[in-house]
C-alpha cells in the first residue's frame, strides 16, 4: 500500500463552516492531498502537503479522521517510489526519465520482472475532454503497489486569507478558495466522496 493524506481544511462552524478547495488548471475542483514519502509519518506528510498546495501554515488544530484502504483493479497500480522509466523490460534501457511516487498508472503488460505502464493527464475543462499528455514505458514490478492507504485529517484554520489566491506546485498553478459546506461546488469525481469523512457537527 502507498500512503496518502487528505487535508480537509475548514474555517468557521455552527452551520457556517467553509471548506478549502482549489481549482486545478486542467482537472477540476479538488481537495488538497498528497503522498507520504518514505521518511514521513502521515502527520508530517499532511502538514507538508497542506503547505505546498495551499500556502497555509499555523493551523489551530489537526485532527485525524481515520483512513481508508483503496484497492485498485487488476489492470491498475500506483507507483510506490520514484523510479526510472525504461524503454524495454531491462534496466539498461532508459533515457533518464523518472516517474514519481504516488502516481496512478495502467498496466499494459508484464515481462521479466518489469511492467509496462501508461500514465495519462486529461484536459477536463474541454468539451469533450481529451488526453493532453500520455507516458508509456517499463518499470520494475517491485516499484508498484496494488493500492493506497488514505489518511484523512481535519485541519481548522483561524487566520484571514484573501478571497482567492494562487499557489504554484507540481508544475501547476492552483487557485485556492473557500466554499460553504452547505453549498459545495462540484468536486472532481474521484474526490467528492472524501467530504463524507468530515464530522457531521460542522
Amino acid at each position: 500500500m502507498v500512503g496518502k493524506v487528505t487535508a480537509l481544511i475548514v474555517r468557521g462552524g455552527s452551520g457556517e463552516a467553509e471548506l478549502l478547495l482549489f481549482q486545478h488548471p486542467h482537472a477540476g475542483i479538488q481537495i488538497p492531498a498528497g503522498t507520504i514519502e518514505p521518511d514521513e509519518t502521515p502527520e508530517t506528510a499532511l502538514l507538508r502537503e497542506a503547505a505546498e498546495e495551499t500556502g497555509l501554515t499555523g493551523f489551530a488544530t489537526v485532527e485525524p479522521l481515520g483512513y481508508r484502504d483503496e484497492l485498485l483493479p487488476p489492470d491498475e497500480r500506483v507507483t510506490a517510489q520514484t523510479t526510472l522509466l525504461y524503454t524495454r523490460p531491462a534496466s539498461d534501457h532508459s533515457y533518464g526519465l523518472a516517474i514519481r511516487s504516488g502516481i496512478g498508472v495502467r498496466v499494459e503488460r508484464e515481462d521479466a520482472g518489469f511492467m509496462q505502464i501508461s500514465y495519462e493527464e486529461w484536459e477536463t475543462d474541454s468539451t469533450p475532454p481529451y488526453v493532453s499528455y500520455r507516458l508509456t514505458g517499463w518499470v520494475p514490478e517491485a516499484t508498484l503497489a496494488i493500492g493506497r492507504r488514505r489518511h484523512f485529517f481535519l485541519l481548522r484554520y483561524e487566520h484571514s486569507t484573501p478571497e482567492r489566491w494562487q499557489v504554484d506546485t507540481d508544475n501547476h498553478r492552483f487557485t485556492l478558495f473557500w466554499a460553504p459546506l452547505a453549498a459545495l461546488p462540484a468536486i472532481a469525481s474521484s474526490q467528492a466522496h472524501w467530504v463524507a469523512m468530515l464530522p457531521p457537527e460542522l
